[in-house]
This record gives structure tokens, sequence and C-alpha cells, in this order.
């Protein structure tokens, strides 16, 4: 996933309708490609299919007291694991590095697999974050401006989250936020189907043996939001 930007025409590989001629709604054409052609740390990039790149995006969620808090979250694109690193009042530099920090620590060797990482130009993610995952030689990729559909995935995750779970209630305070947004990731990463992956979880297990013979059983989820269904243990 990625853009070459050239002296002629912009090749943009990603969304529906980007083609030759840019993203939907940028005029097309050779107004669009010189305009492409000024990114130039966006030219080359290699191609990313197969490997388990992830996807940054920070996002913003309001508190029913006028409050707004951000989280900060990372999607595995191949796997599409999600992990949410954390969410704040006042993001820094130093606060999204730290998130990078953990995150490397927390996925461990599966880190050798990350060549690439995808996010947008928000200041609030800051050089700092870059040079954590620089550290660990895993390439940053910055989007075109006013580009979401560059970063797809995690621009679909944003409106999931919000679609099944932010939209539907009222989120009194930090500490409430984080235990909502914990449930949710564990639904999403363990319980969730989706169609890329053939209707199975990101974390689903190939080996894990199923007893058909067992019941099924409705388990409520994310404050009851979403029921869940599986063989009874």
């Amino acid at each position: 996933m990625g853009a070459s930007a050239h002296s002629g025409r912009a090749t943009w590989p990603w969304g529906a309708g980007g083609g030759r001629d840019g993203p939907p709604g940028s005029g097309g054409g050779e107004a669009w490609a010189r305009a492409a052609s000024g990114f130039t740390e966006l030219a080359p990039v290699p191609d990313c299919s197969g490997l388990r790149h992830p996807g940054v995006r920070l996002l913003h969620v309001d508190m029913v007291f006028l409050k707004r808090l951000y989280v900060l979250f990372v999607m595995e694109i191949e796997t599409r694991r999600v992990h949410i690193l954390g969410v704040t009042a006042h993001p820094t530099g130093a606060w999204t590095a730290q998130q990078a920090c953990n995150l490397l620590m927390d996925v461990g060797d599966r880190a050798d697999g990350f060549k690439f990482l995808i996010r947008d130009r928000d200041g609030k993610i800051g050089g700092r974050f870059d040079d954590v995952f620089a550290g660990a030689d895993v390439r940053t990729l910055k989007i075109p401006p006013r580009s979401p559909r560059a970063n797809a995935f995690a621009e679909r995750f944003v409106g999931t989250l919000r679609r099944e779970c932010l939209d539907h209630l009222l989120v009194h305070g930090e500490r409430h936020l984080r235990q909502i947004l914990a449930e949710y990731e564990r639904h999403y990463n363990q319980h969730r189907p989706h169609q890329a992956l053939s209707l199975r979880p990101p974390m689903h297990d190939p080996a894990e043996v199923v007893d058909l013979t067992v019941r099924i059983q409705r388990r409520p989820a994310v404050s009851g939001l979403i029921n869940e269904y599986g063989r009874a243990v």
C-alpha cells in the first residue's frame, strides 16, 4: 500500500476510484498529477502486500461533559488485529512515542514482520513516534494530505468503532472510555467476523477444535450493545 509519484501521472493503488487520475473529487488528470509529484517522500513505495504492516490513527471521543479525549490505535493490516495503545486528553510527541515503545514490547518477535507504518500527517503524532519505529527497521509512510483512503483500513476501523459502539454510549470519563475500548478490542480481535478473513476473527486459532455437539450460548458484550454467540464451555 503506498503511492508512486513521478514527473508524469501519479499512481494510487489504494481505494476504488483512485486510479491514475487521482482520488475521487481531486479533479483528476494532470492537475492532480502535478500536485502529487511534489510529495517526493512518497516515492518510490515498494509493494506491501503479504506483510503485517500496521496503520496508525488518532481519533477523538467527546465526553458527555464536553471534554474531548484522544485514542491512539494501530491495526495490523494483514490480520486486521487492532491494538488500542492509549487514551489521553493531551496527546504529545512524547506520549505517542511511549505508546509506540509499548506496542513493540507487546508484540515481541512479531514486530520483525512490520516493514512499513502507514499514518496521516497529524501533528500530534510527531517525529519521535516515527523514530521509535525506525529503530525497529520499520519505515514510516505518510499519506498525502486530505487523502484518508490512503489509510483506508484504519479509517474503516474508526467508522466501525463509532457505528457499533461509541455512537450508542454516553462516555463520562477517561476510565469509562478505557473500559469500553478494552472490551471492544477483545470483541473485535477475538470474536467479530471479517469478510477478508473468511468470516473469522483476527485472532482465530486454526488449530482450535470446536465440539459441534455442545449447544450455542449467547453472551452480551460491550455494555450489552453486542451479542456474541459461541459453543458453551
